[in-house]
């Protein structure tokens, strides 16, 4: 009887153990993958939530005034780092009005080929525009003109600059400035 018992036992265990690794394959091969699609759907149910939310706020029209307000405070700061792209024979004038402001002797400026500039840009609206201006000074009108140009609007940029000290200290100095402007593309 103890033999029976014992194999009744032994066999039922065994049917427990079968129906717990079937159980844990379907768990893993159906039920699993069944979770994550939910969790998935659940997540972009939430995200397509949101953008409906979005575009009925953007549908009020007190949301589209403050939109076109902060779209016309953009281009304003937009004006001030950046010039259209017909607009640099007028920026080349202003540099050489800056110039004469500050008594620079000798005053030349020209466009840097656009062989030398950088055509690897990642901006799409924005690029760049380089100028080489050299002239005469004494260390104090170069560091005067220097900031002249910093705070000009819109703004240029100072790449590189080198001044040489003259042979004759009552002479003024050679100094070189290569400038960047961002310009906007068409």
């Amino acid at each position: 009887m103890k033999s029976n018992k014992k194999k009744y036992y032994t066999t039922i265990g065994l049917i427990w153990v079968a129906c717990a690794i079937l159980l844990f394959f379907v768990y893993l091969l159906v039920l699993r993958p069944q979770n994550e699609k939910r969790e998935n759907l659940a997540d972009q149910l939430i995200n397509e939530k949101k953008a409906y939310d979005v575009a009925v706020k953007a549908q009020e029209q007190e949301t589209q005034n403050v939109l076109k307000t902060q779209i016309q405070d953009l281009q304003t700061k937009l004006k001030i780092f950046a010039i259209d792209s017909g607009e640099s024979a007028n920026l080349t004038f202003d540099i050489s009005q800056l110039a004469s402001q500050h008594q620079i002797e000798a005053f030349s400026i020209k466009n840097r080929d656009a062989r030398n500039a950088s055509d690897s840009s990642e901006f799409t609206h924005l690029g760049e525009d380089y100028f080489d201006v050299g002239f005469v000074s004494g260390f104090n009108q170069f560091a005067a003109f220097l900031s002249a140009l910093e705070r000009h609007e819109p703004t240029l940029l100072v790449d590189e600059f080198a001044i040489t000290r003259s042979e004759e200290s009552d002479q003024g100095h050679s100094a070189k400035l290569n400038l960047a402007v961002l310009v906007v593309k068409k």
